[in-house]
C-alpha cells in the first residue's frame, strides 16, 4: 500500500503530468498524421483510378480506330482479289468494318441507265432478273453501286427528311443511321449490293417483302449467289433494319449455306 501511495504522489507531480501530457500530445500527433496520410492516400488512389479509367477508355478508343483502319486495308485488299479467289465475295462492310472512302470497283458494268455493279457479279445478277421475268414477275434494280460521296448525299437527304418532320437533330441522326448506312459503311460502295423492287409496289418498307417479286427473290436468290442481306429479326447483328429489297452477292456456295441456315453474313463469317 505504501508503494502504491508513493507512485500516486509521483504521478501527481508537475513533472509527471508534463510527461504524461507530452505522451498524450505525441499520440494525438501520430493519430493526426496517420489520419492525414490515410486521406492523402485515399485521394491519390481516387485520382489514380480516375486516370487509369481515362487511359483505359483512350486505349479502347485507339484499339477501335486501329481495328477499323486494319479492316479498311483488309477490305480493299480482298475486293481487289482476282476471280480465282473468294475473298472479294465475302467482304464484310458495316460500321465495324468500313471501306476506304476512295474505293472504286476495278470494273463496273451498267445494268441500267442509272445503275452499275461490280463486273464480276453482272452476269449472275442479270440471269436472276431474267429468270424472274420468265416467271411472269416484274422487278428492277433501283440502286446498285454508290460512291462515298453519293452515300453522303443519301444519308443527308434521309436525315433532312426527318428534320423536316420535326425530329430533333439527335433523333433524326439515330433514326437515319439504322435505315441508311453511314458513309464508308455501306455495301453499295463495293458494287456487290443491289436494291431490287417490284414494279407493283415502289415503296422501300416492309410491305415490299410481301410482293410476289420479293417472295420469289428470297426463295431463289441464293441460286445466283445472292442473299437477303438484312433479314427480319436480325438487326441487332447487322445493325440495319429489315430490308426486303437489299440483296448482296456472296457467291453461290456461301449463299446456299447462309440461306439454308437462316443466318446473316456476319454469323457466317464468325462461324
Amino acid at each position: 500500500m505504501k508503494l502504491i501511495k508513493e507512485l500516486q504522489k509521483k504521478m501527481d507531480s508537475p513533472m509527471a503530468l508534463m510527461a504524461c501530457g507530452a505522451v498524450v500530445g505525441l499520440a494525438a500527433g501520430v493519430l493526426v498524421t496517420i489520419f492525414w496520410a490515410q486521406n492523402a492516400i485515399a485521394e491519390e488512389r481516387t485520382e489514380f483510378l480516375s486516370d487509369k479509367g481515362e487511359l483505359t477508355e483512350q486505349n479502347e478508343d485507339l484499339e477501335e480506330e486501329l481495328s477499323k483502319a486494319n479492316a479498311v486495308l483488309n477490305n480493299d485488299e480482298a475486293l481487289a482479289g482476282g476471280a480465282d479467289t473468294q475473298d472479294w465475295q465475302l467482304v464484310l462492310v458495316n460500321e465495324d468494318h468500313p471501306l476506304d472512302a476512295a474505293y472504286v470497283p476495278g470494273s463496273l458494268t451498267d445494268i441500267s441507265a442509272q445503275c452499275q455493279v461490280d463486273s464480276r457479279i453482272a452476269a449472275d445478277l442479270q440471269q436472276m432478273l431474267n429468270d424472274g421475268m420468265a416467271q411472269g414477275l416484274s422487278m428492277y434494280v433501283t440502286s446498285a453501286y454508290r460512291s462515298y460521296d453519293r452515300q453522303v448525299e443519301t444519308f443527308n437527304a434521309s436525315m433532312k427528311n426527318r428534320l423536316d418532320q420535326g425530329m430533333s437533330p439527335l433523333d433524326a441522326y439515330q433514326e437515319t443511321s439504322i435505315q441508311v448506312a453511314l458513309p464508308g459503311t455501306s455495301e453499295h460502295a463495293t458494287g456487290l449490293a443491289v436494291d431490287i423492287i417490284s414494279t407493283q409496289y415502289g415503296e422501300l418498307d416492309e410491305r415490299q417483302g410481301d410482293t410476289a417479286e420479293q417472295q420469289w427473290l428470297m426463295a431463289h436468290c441464293w441460286e445466283y449467289g445472292f442473299i437477303l442481306r438484312y433479314p427480319p429479326d436480325k438487326s441487332e447483328i447487322t445493325g440495319i433494319i429489315y430490308e426486303p429489297w437489299h440483296y448482296r452477292y456472296v457467291g453461290k456456295e456461301a449463299a446456299k449455306e447462309i440461306t439454308e441456315k437462316g443466318i446473316t453474313l456476319e454469323e457466317y463469317l464468325d462461324s
